[in-house]
Formats: C-alpha cells, structure tokens, sequence
C-alpha cells in the first residue's frame, strides 16, 4: 500500500475547486483523475471527452463504458482538428495547436452547464518530454491537479491498482496525429489506415506499441521481447496482407523498439546541427 498523503492532497486540492469537468480520454491519468475528482465532488463533477479522427473508437468506447459504470455525467465534444488548416499542416507545434482548440472549446462546454474549472490528466513525467500542448494548457488556464500535487505515472498506476481501475495498467497512449512524422499532411485517410494497423497489432497481443506513418511506409515500434510475435510467419504474413490492404505500401520494424516520442527526435538532431 502506498502512503495517501498525495491522494489525500489531490482530494483537497479538488474539493476546493467545487465544481470541475475532467478532460476525459479513457488514459491511466485522466481515469485515475475522473475517479478520485468524481469521488470527491459527485455530481459536481463531470467528464468532457473530444471526439475526432484522431481519438480511436476503442478509447470512445472505453470512456463511455466507465462513465456510465460509475455513474458520471459525460458530455461529448467534436473539435474537428483535423478541419483546421494549421493543425492539418501538421507543424512541430501541432499538439499546441490542438490542445488550443479543444480546451477552448472544453471551456465553454464546462460554462454553459455551470462549471467552474476544467482539469486534465499531465502528471509530474510529462515536463520531461518536448509537449507544446502544456503550453496551450497554461495560457488557457487548464488546471493540472495531478502535477499540482507531485503524482507520477508510477504513483498514478499503484494508486489506480489499489481504487481496483481497469486502467493501471493500460498502456501509455498519445493521439493517433502523433505517429506522423511533422511537416507530412495529416488526413483522415491517414489517421483510419494508422487506427486498423494498431488495431490489428493490439490483437496479437502485444500491448506497448506504435506504428508510425511515413509516408507510405508503416514503422511498427515495439518492445524487443515482442520481436518474435511479430516475426512469427503467420502472424508476419497477415501483417504484411492486411497493412497493404489499408493502403500501406511498406512495412518496417524498427530495431530500436517502442520509445515514446520517437518522432521528436528529428527535432533534436535539428538543434544539435
């Protein structure tokens, strides 16, 4: 068991609030937030969950099952990033970009059914990483309880382990956008054809993973234990039909296995020239 003296802290840190809606996606941090800001508040509290190309049906339907599985209220909003030309251009701001208009949009959402705050799940890991959506969060006035109060992701799987939700363990997960490289246009053919090929390596088993889109060429990124699922001829053999049936052309595994952000590392190399 762990000591309560952050959970007891976030509890505070809610209730004083009064009122919040909770940026819900159906992710290890803003469930574990849901539940302990729902807890706390009750009715006072709700989820707001985006819906978009970018979100995968899979995460709608695990966020619908548990608001209605713990009775909160879920309201649902469509930010069509992808109809915005700027986010479409896919710039190395791109999640600055969409995190601008989905919490602006949040924002009035919350206001128009008596809301005072609106929350998201970043923890105390996320500052560690390039992530201009936290700059969008900041000027928008986002609260970020979990950081707030010094949570880690491994603090926020124990914690989520011990309230018994089925996400402790759920992999990490970033929007469908971020397995294109930036600069290459982002579409909704693009994002369908990235949803079916993770949808198909989920099915194998494998849980940690990403498949990168460059452009006709799918990079499947994952642990290096999970090499030989892949490699096993019938499951290489179905990978290789169906990913060409979604429109790939080429599909690659990369050696140096899942690693989050593997996209930004262009944007280093950049900085170190």
């Amino acid at each position: 068991m762990m000591s309560d003296n952050k959970l007891n802290e976030l509890k505070a840190y809610l209730k004083e609030k009064g009122s919040i809606a909770i940026a819900y996606s159906a992710g290890v941090d803003s469930t574990f937030l849901l539940k302990v800001a729902h807890d706390t508040l009750g009715d006072s509290c709700i989820a707001i969950t985006g819906i978009s190309e970018v979100f995968p049906h899979k995460e709608q339907d695990e966020a619908s099952e548990f608001c209605k599985k713990e009775g909160i209220r879920q309201l649902i909003l469509y930010p069509h990033e992808v109809e915005d030309e700027e986010f479409a251009k896919n710039p190395s701001n791109r999640c600055y970009i969409c995190k601008h208009i989905l919490f602006s949009r949040m924002k009035k959402m919350a206001a128009e059914n008596g809301i005072a705050y609106i929350a998201e799940g970043s923890n105390l890991d996320d500052l560690g990483d390039y992530r201009p959506g936290l700059q969008a969060i900041k000027e928008l006035e986002i609260l970020s309880p979990l950081r707030e109060v010094g949570l880690t992701k491994a603090e926020i799987r124990q914690y989520s382990k011990e309230l018994g939700l089925p996400t402790w363990d759920k992999p990490s997960f970033a929007c469908l956008s971020s397995r294109i490289p930036y600069g290459e246009r982002i579409t909704p053919e693009k994002l369908a054809m990235i949803e079916k090929a993770e949808d198909l390596i989920s099915s194998l088993g494998i849980k940690q993973f990403r498949v990168r889109m460059q452009k006709d060429t799918a990079r499947i990124e994952t642990l290096p234990e999970d090499f030989p699922i892949l490699l096993q001829d019938d499951n290489r053999n179905r990978i290789i039909t169906e990913f060409k049936s979604f429109g790939f052309k080429y599909i690659s595994l990369d050696l140096q296995g899942y690693r989050t952000g593997s996209l930004n590392e262009v944007l280093s190399s950049k900085k170190d020239n």
